[in-house]
């Protein structure tokens, strides 16, 4: 099923989360911090993570949550899911 992961996860990471925290996506580098450099808080991070269930169809678990403190490390967990669905 590897029709069902999008072509660019990092492109359409950086855009859900863009939505979610009001920002431009192109600003949006893969090293920022959610906390430090985007002022995300633990309410942002869980509608984050909520977004990238329903666009991207994956299941974001509660104990991911903490780990991702990047857009990198976002994109990183995405990927991982993506791939752990389409097998």
């Amino acid at each position: 099923m590897a029709a069902d992961i999008p072509r660019n996860i990092e492109e359409e990471v950086k855009h859900i989360i863009a939505d979610v925290i009001e920002e431009d996506p192109a600003k949006l580098g893969t090293n920022m911090n959610f906390w430090n450099d985007l002022g995300v808080d633990s309410i942002k991070a869980i509608e984050i993570s909520v977004a990238l269930e329903k666009k991207l169809g994956i299941t974001v678990r509660d104990e991911h949550i903490p780990k991702i403190s990047t857009v990198g490390d976002a994109v990183a967990l995405v990927k991982s899911l993506l791939a752990k669905k389409a097998k």
